[in-house]
């Protein structure tokens, strides 16, 4: 009577080993070439692909809107170059670890530098909790490293893969690099404050839909954001940063972290959790709009129904 459904379970155990396998040999095999080779192989399959797919048409769309004075050929640049990151930083994923490679007694650059380090020691030093805000700009991963790095006591929230399979390497990868993980799910929102409780800092992105989001202004277009980044500002009263990376010639990056924003506040003093998350949607505005081409414009962010 249960055995179609153990049947099935079966299989479908059976698959997820065998791309869990795959995956974890694409991986071994991008750690062969070297970042460098494997990031310019993860860019060259982006741009090849990416404009063949569904979501080159959101982007293109994206891109028009926000700049509708640009002409059509520079749109398309912008988005194949879109793609070019978004390839590169998946072929830089296996080796994470050797990306940041800042030491700030270093005589010689390495492919890392970070613009305002005194920040992430005066976070890590002061005693308070923290928030840190970011968005999907170059390789967004690495500012996890850099807290973990510098002994930042710091619980990045980063959201699951739709594929189970590329979720346990990355969460792999992850693991050995960076500090604390806490999936964006149900009941995250308990882990994540009590992080806060504990004096520790949370990292997120902020520059995705969230359906049961606050409406902010984001590329002059209304655009609806988690609201939980500002709820816990208001709760904890604590400093928050934002911080982005920037992807440079050369195969180097550098990050750059915000002195703490001056969050608007209610008539009683209280942090307005509205007003907090426009603050830093404008922030990661000014961003976007510096190196647009270094963002995930495929991403479907403008999203508010009528009656919001």
């Amino acid at each position: 009577m249960h055995k179609p459904h153990r049947s099935r379970n079966l299989v479908s155990r059976f698959l997820g080993t065998v791309m869990v396998g795959f995956v974890r040999g694409v991986f071994a095999f991008s750690r062969a070439l070297g970042p460098e080779r494997s990031g310019a192989v993860g860019a060259a399959l982006a741009r090849w692909i990416g404009p063949l797919l569904k979501p080159h048409r959101t982007a293109l769309a994206n891109i028009r809107a926000a700049y509708p004075e640009k002409p059509e050929a520079e749109v398309k640049a912008i988005a194949r170059a879109a793609w070019d990151n978004l390839g590169r930083t998946g072929g830089e994923y296996p080796h994470l670890g050797r990306l940041f490679d800042f030491d700030p007694e270093g005589t010689i650059p390495g492919r890392t530098e970070v613009d305002g380090i005194d920040h992430f020691l005066s976070l890590r030093d002061d005693g308070k909790p923290g928030i840190i805000f970011s968005s999907h700009l170059a390789n967004w991963e690495l500012p996890a490293i850099c807290a973990a790095r510098f002994g930042l006591d710091a619980t990045a929230v980063f959201r699951a893969p739709n594929d189970p399979a590329i979720g346990r390497v990355l969460h792999e990868i992850r693991s050995e690099t960076m500090g604390s993980l806490e999936a964006a799910r149900q009941g995250a929102a308990f882990a994540m404050q009590g992080a806060l409780e504990k004096g520790g800092h949370l990292g997120m992105l902020i520059d995705q839909h969230f359906t049961r989001g606050v409406i902010v202004n984001f590329m002059g277009r209304p655009a609806l954001v988690n609201p939980i980044l500002g709820k816990f500002a208001r709760r904890f009263d604590c400093p928050v940063h934002g911080v982005r990376v920037i992807r440079l010639p050369n195969h180097r990056f550098r990050l750059q972290l915000t002195p703490p924003l001056d969050l608007p506040r209610d008539p009683d003093g209280q942090i307005n959790v509205q007003g907090a998350m426009q603050a830093m949607t404008s922030v990661v505005e000014e961003w976007v709009r510096e190196y647009p081409e270094q963002w995930l414009w495929m991403h479907r962010r403008w999203r508010v129904p009528a009656k919001a």
